[in-house]
């Protein structure tokens, strides 16, 4: 089963793919989006880098190159030797972010999509659905405390832009019900494990 995972920063979506990878067991693939790839994880690093100034077309740009190379060169061959795969972020995070907050278009970018990645669309999508308010009060906790991050430019876009990327996630999931299942993303991490597996339950 190929199974993403969604969400605006700081929804603890990474946490949430880390912890169902593990309950699925030892041969599942654990991914995160981009990365996965010597060429994904180059690009990952310039995309995170705020020092560097892309525009948002260059950051679309980026994101499916390496997705393609991610759907074509791992995600596409593990599901071929019947391997479960869990990824954080993929196709609907360049829809809700690209598509949708920086208004490029959802259906324009479900097009790329679907010109880069081939048959690799996910069995099931969770969206781990978080108030943006309290997502940004997760981060500035983070920080007081001392705990580096890994902030990068799209969170530092501020308030109205995740308000903007959650509103898009939303429409994704009612143009999308046969495989974009909302979890409650609120609680102990353990709970919300618990409500994804019960998504994931659901479905396999």
């Amino acid at each position: 089963m190929f199974i993403t995972l969604e969400g605006i920063d700081r929804s603890g979506k990474s946490t949430q793919a880390a912890l169902l990878a593990d309950a699925l067991g030892p041969q599942t693939l654990l991914l995160r989006e981009p990365g996965g790839t010597e060429a994904g994880e180059r690009i990952r690093g310039l995309l995170k880098d705020p020092a560097v100034h892309l525009g948002p077309g260059a950051e679309l740009l980026l994101f499916l190159a390496a997705r393609s190379e991610l759907a074509a060169t791992v995600i596409g061959p593990a599901r071929q030797e019947g391997r479960d795969v869990v990824c954080d972020r993929y196709i609907d995070s360049s829809v809700a972010y690209q598509g949708g907050a920086l208004e490029f278009g959802v259906e324009e970018i479900e097009r790329a999509n679907a010109l880069i990645i081939g048959d690799c669309v996910p069995d099931l999508t969770v969206l781990i659905k978080v108030d943006p308010c309290l997502a940004a009060q997760r981060g500035q906790s983070r920080l007081a405390a001392g705990i580096a991050d890994g902030g990068d430019r799209f969170e530092g876009r501020g308030l109205a832009f995740q308000q903007a990327v959650a509103d898009a996630y939303d429409e994704l999931a009612r143009r999308h019900t046969e495989r974009i299942v909302a979890v409650d993303g609120h609680g102990e991490p353990a709970a919300v494990h618990e409500r994804v597996m019960a998504a994931v339950a659901r479905r396999r």
